[in-house]
């Protein structure tokens, strides 16, 4: 079959123009000795998208791609002479291809000589393959399909054709692609982010868990499904009125129901930044010891190096400062192995160093892990890939003085997932996301650093506790992360914030994540579907300043049939601004006039413009910090006005005071914003 396009434009896929193969080859596993195939399997993410994008999907809709993938077989696979291994779950066979069936992508196969099968109980001869082909009319599924390799590179194009078609229908198309909706580019809308998630599990930038929960979700997705289309044909073949035709409907609508659900929770793993925006719900499984079976508690100590003056200085201050009676103390050579022979009670210290663990902390029961000195002085770096770096479920851990290093990593640097965690003293250099506060779990961080987190520094779960005092949080993407608590299941998180420093942060300081409105939907559908920037007035402080506040809303529905929104707080103060920090003329009764245009210096009038500049600053971090406390206040409002609701539906009238006492509890106080580069604060809704 010839082809449209020019040898160039196919130069990646092989060319019949040029002599011999361009492709590798592999040896078949098994006994049965079968020729070699053709070494497909191993293309890379931009190969397989160029190959969709611009030669077998285009701008196809759902309804179509059937018919694109047909005429693309029909432009670069041979319709014969070549032979192929047939392997299906429990059979391999070597067959030769007659002839193809571009619209059914099916090939026309028969038995090749000398007859080679290998079988899990051998028990499929030759007379048995010859009667299961004839029962198939000797048409196979392409994508069952393994072409034997051939030196000449004619058939390079059957052999990368093929596997396209096979990776497709493995890891792309789900069975109910077809109903999408037409209005959408099926590549833009389902490929291209399928085909990014499979390429980010195959190089680890995705948790295990959260790969384990979307193959679960897809698992179940299927199997709703094809439930689903069952209720639906019984449905469309019994044109009776009666009552079981009726329970039928009711069942395939729950069904459906479920399946839409499914679908949307598969779409936020798809989406590259949704996935990490929404996380997921990871419980740790870690089991504590408890307390030892003698009921005694062990100081273990990690030293670098141990000099005689060291031990002395370690049993002043950390290891006997009143009385060592009966005192256990254990030496190991790394924190790791130190951290995993704790029982309940115990405590760990690290002396000064720089210690490098490949392994993944796991703290499940209540202990003290501290450094001896100044963060810098003792650093735990962690080496090799790995989801975590810490993962605390115990019910008080403490971790103090030490410096956490984190590279190549997958999740955050520390995960709470239950009990409380307390911080302090700490310096956190992160990879991904930094911190995160699951529900149920506390975290009290306090006179620690955090940077370098490519998600947010602080992710704060519904139903968490997160106390965070005299810190810093810079140069992340965003500083902190709030996640919606609106959903029924969830209660509102208590989130204390004082005296933080959050700046250079690539975002927004404080992000809360949560549903849009009815009203805001509307509002934004309104003003159309590809981007919205709105902006504020201005609003006069109270030092009579004019400073801009800037809305933006972004609605982006590229990867979504609901419509998502973008909504950003945004407050640009005297910093970006400075020339708009004192607009007050000067009054006729000032004993110091300023001259308009005087190149004279007048102390007095720097040192009044230092303190206006100054107030200005201090009133818009006032300012900034009451605009976040009131937000999340008004969001807990409306959870409890939901839950109210809720409870009301369900014939509640009268609420227990425990029941509705589901407000968050917020206090945001002395807290600097500075140099973020999206704003103080923002509202991601969705």
């Amino acid at each position: 079959a010839g082809s449209d396009w020019s040898a160039d434009s196919w130069s990646d896929y092989g060319s019949r123009d040029k002599p011999g193969t361009t492709l590798g080859r592999t040896v078949p596993d098994g006994s049965v000795l079968f020729p070699d195939i053709f070494h497909t399997d191993h293309l890379l993410f931009y190969e397989r998208f160029r190959a969709y994008q611009d030669y077998i999907l285009a701008d196809c809709k759902a309804s179509e791609v059937k018919q694109f993938i047909s005429e693309y077989l029909g432009k670069v696979l041979e319709p014969s002479g070549w032979q192929a291994i047939w392997r299906t779950a429990v059979f391999e066979v070597l067959v030769g291809v007659v002839g193809v069936d571009f619209s059914a992508l099916k090939a026309v196969v028969q038995l090749s000589e000398p007859f080679l099968c290998e079988s899990q109980d051998n028990s499929f001869t030759l007379e048995c393959m010859q009667e299961l082909l004839e029962l198939k009319e000797h048409q196979i599924l392409l994508q069952e399909l393994w072409v034997v390799y051939d030196e000449s590179g004619e058939f390079d194009q059957t052999a990368l054709a093929i596997e396209h078609i096979r990776f497709f229908y493995q890891c792309i198309w789900r069975t109910w692609d077809e109903e999408e909706e037409d209005e959408f580019d099926y590549f833009v809308r389902c490929v291209e982010p399928r085909l990014r998630l499979h390429y980010d599990i195959l190089e680890h930038r995705v948790p295990s868990g959260l790969v384990v929960d979307y193959q679960n979700l897809l698992a179940q997705c299927e199997e709703l499904y094809e439930k689903f289309l069952n209720v639906r044909n019984s449905i469309s073949s019994n044109d009776s009125d009666s009552e079981a035709e009726n329970v039928s409907m009711a069942e395939g609508l729950k069904l459906y129901e479920k399946v839409e659900h499914l679908k949307q929770k598969l779409k936020l793993i798809e989406n590259p930044l949704l996935r990490y925006v929404f996380g997921y719900q990871r419980y740790g499984s870690l089991q504590a010891k408890g307390l030892r079976p003698t009921g005694a508690k062990v100081i273990h100590v990690v030293p670098w190096t141990m000099t005689a003056s060291l031990l002395q200085l370690l049993a002043r201050d950390k290891l006997c400062p009143e009385s060592c009676e009966d005192l256990e103390i254990q030496f190991h050579h790394d924190p790791l192995a130190a951290v995993n022979a704790c029982y309940e009670g115990d405590r760990v210290i690290i002396c000064p160093g720089h210690y490098v663990v490949d392994g993944v902390f796991c703290i499940a029961d209540s202990v003290e892990l501290e450094g001896y000195g100044l963060p810098d002085d003792v650093v735990i770096e962690k080496q090799g890939k790995g989801d975590n770096f810490f993962d605390c479920t115990g019910a008080n851990i403490k971790i103090s003085n030490l410096k956490l290093v984190q590279h190549d990593a997958v999740e955050g640097i520390l995960n709470v997932h239950h009990g409380k965690t307390t911080l302090e003293n700490c310096v956190l250099q992160c990879e991904t996301t930094g911190i995160t506060v699951r529900t149920s779990a506390e975290l009290l961080m306090k006179n620690s650093d955090l940077y370098g987190a490519k998600g947010a520094g602080v992710e704060i779960y519904p139903g968490s506790v997160c106390t965070l005092l005299h810190n810093g949080i810079h140069h992340c993407k965003e500083g902190i992360l709030v996640k919606n608590f609106l959903d029924e299941d969830y209660e509102a998180p208590k989130i204390t914030m004082v005296s933080n420093m959050i700046h250079n942060n690539e975002g927004y300081g404080v992000v809360l994540v949560r549903p849009a409105m009815p009203s805001e939907m509307k509002d934004a559908s309104a003003q159309g579907t590809k981007g919205i920037f709105l902006f504020l007035e201005e609003t006069p402080k109270t030092s009579n300043s004019s400073i801009p506040r800037i809305l933006d809303c972004i609605i982006d529905n590229l990867y979504f049939d609901f419509l998502m929104i973008w909504l950003f707080c945004m407050t640009v103060g005297d910093i970006l601004f400075p020339a708009l920090g004192n607009t007050q003329p000067a009054q006729a009764g000032d004993e110091t006039p300023c001259a308009e245009g005087s190149t004279q210096e007048q102390p007095g009038c720097v040192t009044d413009e230092l303190e206006l500049y100054n107030g200005a600053e201090t009133s818009e971090q006032t300012e900034n910090n009451s605009k976040i406390a009131s937000v999340l206040g008004a969001t807990s409002a409306k959870k409890s006005q939901i839950h109210k609701k809720r409870l009301s539906e369900l014939g509640f009238t009268e609420a227990d005071d425990n029941l509705m006492s589901q407000e968050m509890f917020v206090s945001v106080e002395g807290n600097q914003f500075k140099w973020n580069g999206k704003g103080s604060f923002g509202i991601f809704l969705f």
